[in-house]
């Protein structure tokens, strides 16, 4: 590494919120930040998601607490940069007793540590005028999630970057080879750095597929879609989510009644489980619902999205909450690199002080901020 006066020099490829967070971790140290990215802007799964920062789906120890400090993160950044963000907290709806008793066990598991609680349908229907109160019996509340609009954040964020940290951004340039912490562009160097960080999502596959291939790692594919403003200024309040989603996050697999849910999901619930749907919705500041989704593994993902798979969601969705305006504006998919074994990222060293930092397996906008300091400042040494 370089010393003295002169900053030693990062490279990060890719723009996503893992190069974001990574970038800030490396500025935050002292290093001339460079920014590589492929696309005229972040086109991938950061823009793809609900934009929620998720600390209830996350198991304890290390993973809530880097969740905790994304979180805070994000209202720093936004705050300070302009950038619309709510701390809407987050509601579990139960409709059957099983439910409810997940989200029993899990306030008795986290609730001294963690800012939750089980509500009654009335609490419920304070919280939200979005939820069904047909059947009802209660919900997870969480306080601690925060919503940004990704396609708007994501951006913010590297403007704050670039004025704020000094972070230089080189849009629409495509990094084809790394050697001896030279970046090639077309063939020809265009950067030798003190350290390369290679931050590209599902795509670093193209420029070490040998590390890829031995490596535990699929693809997932998501299927979302978007509902029109709501009229009037109408707000959903929190969040909401559907039972499923208790089988989908890590911190409620240590309930102790969550194999009866799964059995329950099994039986009744088949072909949610076959497509990995699992129900969310999230409300932006402009009004937009964001609904989804849907996981599909594989490492060649379809790219064309199933119909069957929308009608999937939209009917759970149906269940559990209530709009003033259903009609569907957007449509998409996304691809990201998820780990096999459990494990919640990739951290790898293909080569001297060059280093992969990815797959983070669908979190990337609740762990990436607490994740870059962890792996820069604990894994790194710096």
């Amino acid at each position: 590494m370089s010393n003295g006066m002169i900053k030693p020099t990062a490279v990060v490829v890719g723009a996503g919120i893992v190069g974001l967070a990574a970038a800030k971790a490396l500025a935050e140290r002292n290093f001339q930040v460079t920014v590589y990215e492929r696309h005229p802007r972040a086109l991938g799964a950061s823009i793809r998601n609900f934009g929620m920062v998720w600390p209830v789906g996350q198991p304890a120890g290390l993973p809530y607490q880097w969740a905790i400090r994304s979180r805070d993160t994000w209202k720093d950044i936004c705050s300070t940069a302009g950038i619309w963000h709510e701390q809407t907290g987050s509601l579990h709806l139960a409709y059957s007793d099983t439910e409810l008793a997940v989200m029993e066990d899990y306030v008795s598991l986290y609730g001294r540590d963690r800012d939750c609680a089980v509500l009654t349908p009335e609490q419920v229907i304070q919280k939200s005028p979005a939820s069904n109160p047909s059947g009802l019996k209660g919900a997870l509340w969480s306080a601690e999630e925060v919503i940004v609009d990704p396609r708007e954040a994501i951006g913010g964020v590297a403007a704050y970057l670039e004025e704020r940290c000094s972070v230089v951004f080189r849009w629409n340039t495509c990094i084809n080879q790394i050697s001896d912490s030279t970046i090639y562009v077309g063939g020809k160097a265009v950067q030798k750095a003190d350290l390369v960080l290679l931050c590209s999502g599902a795509d670093f596959e193209t420029l070490y597929p040998n590390l890829f291939a031995s490596l535990p790692i699929t693809k997932c594919k998501l299927q979302m879609m978007r509902l029109v403003p709501q009229p009037n200024d109408w707000r959903i309040g929190p969040p909401l989510c559907g039972g499923l989603s208790l089988l989908h996050y890590g911190s409620f697999q240590a309930a102790a009644s969550i194999h009866a849910l799964r059995q329950w999901a099994e039986q009744e619930m088949a072909e949610y489980l076959k497509w990995g749907i699992h129900v969310m919705v999230s409300q932006h500041g402009n009004g937009e619902l964001t609904i989804g989704d849907s996981h599909e593994y594989g490492l060649s993902p379809d790219p064309f999205d199933r119909q069957l798979i929308n009608q999937l969601i939209i009917d759970y969705l149906g269940t559990f909450a209530r709009f003033k305006d259903r009609r569907l504006s957007q449509s998409w998919n996304g691809v990201y690199a998820k780990m096999t074994n459990g494990e919640s990222y990739v951290f790898e060293q293909p080569e001297s002080n060059v280093f992969v930092f990815n797959a983070l397996s669908g979190a990337g906008m609740t762990l990436s901020f607490g994740l870059a300091e962890y792996i820069i400042g604990k894994r790194m040494g710096l």
